[in-house]
């Protein structure tokens, strides 16, 4: 049976809880899964809850206007989210394929619940793994001189699919101001360092250079600034003096593959919010 999920933000005050709660509770609903914080720096409350819909004397249309009262009093943001609605999803590339291989095995296998509507490139190289997997694959070559002109087709493809959602899957291009605006929290990147140490091109060689012992991988929401979005999830592996700059790549690539699917099942689950440059990850 299809679940409920609520996204809420708000000033904190007495009685959020209770009346959230309240309203799901004289609707005859079962609440399944319930997460709060309050960030005391900023007085802002953050909830996530969900409950099963079977019994739920609201339909789904009729949810959000009977919910707005609520939202009102205590001057909340907030979404709402059926499990039975799949989020639609693209995923960008470049030549670096072990990202998109590891999504593709794990969205083939299962583990993701989205509709993969397609893969964008800038380069042919996916075209027989996107072929493989079944996934619709588009090559638009960008350049410093089509820019502008190719992401508006970038755009209107994903458009005019009504894709929710855009995973940057090692893109080695800039999205402009008017693409990360058109698309506002709605896409996430891998980046190949623990960010914010390392931002840009080539990370792992300026780790290598620096000789660190720990190396790691980073994923965010993008914003016009480069590697400065929101930070959803990091990982991180030991390294030494022992190790080459290749070992250096394979280690990471290993981490990258890790928090990019567990970045994308955060976000298919909805349980990150977005507050200032910062995330709330709920359980």
């Amino acid at each position: 049976m299809a679940h409920a999920i609520l996204l809420i933000s708000c000033p904190d005050q007495r009685g959020i809880t209770a009346a959230v709660t309240g309203f799901v509770y004289e609707n005859n609903g079962n609440i399944v899964h319930a997460d709060q914080h309050i960030d005391g720096q900023t007085n802002t409350f953050f909830m996530r809850i969900e409950w099963d819909l079977e019994g739920f004397r609201l339909g789904k249309d009729d949810i959000q206007s009977a919910f707005q009262a609520i939202a009102s009093r205590y001057q909340m943001d907030w979404k709402i989210y059926f499990t039975d609605q799949k989020t639609r999803v693209a995923v960008f590339v470049s030549r670096h394929l072990h990202c998109l291989q590891d999504l593709l095995f794990r969205y083939q296998q299962g583990q993701f619940s989205c509709d993969l509507k397609m893969i964008i490139s800038n380069h042919q190289d996916a075209r027989t793994m996107a072929e493989q997997f079944g996934i619709p694959f588009h090559v638009i070559p960008v350049t410093p001189e089509n820019k502008t002109a190719q992401e508006s087709q970038e755009i209107k493809l994903l458009n005019d699919n009504q894709v929710d959602l855009i995973v940057l899957a090692r893109y080695h291009q800039i999205l402009s101001k008017s693409f990360v605006d058109a698309f506002s929290a709605r896409i996430i990147n891998i980046h190949h360092s623990f960010l914010p140490a390392f931002k840009g091109r080539q990370p792992y060689q300026q780790a290598y250079g620096k000789g660190v012992k720990i190396i790691g991988a980073t994923s965010h929401f993008v914003v016009e600034q480069l590697d400065a979005g929101p930070i959803i999830e990091q990982d991180t592996v030991r390294v030494s003096h022992r190790d080459s700059l290749e070992d250096f790549i394979l280690k990471g690539e290993d981490l990258e593959k890790a928090v990019l699917s567990r970045t994308l099942r955060l976000a298919l689950g909805h349980k990150i919010l977005c507050f200032a440059n910062k995330t709330v990850i709920f359980d």
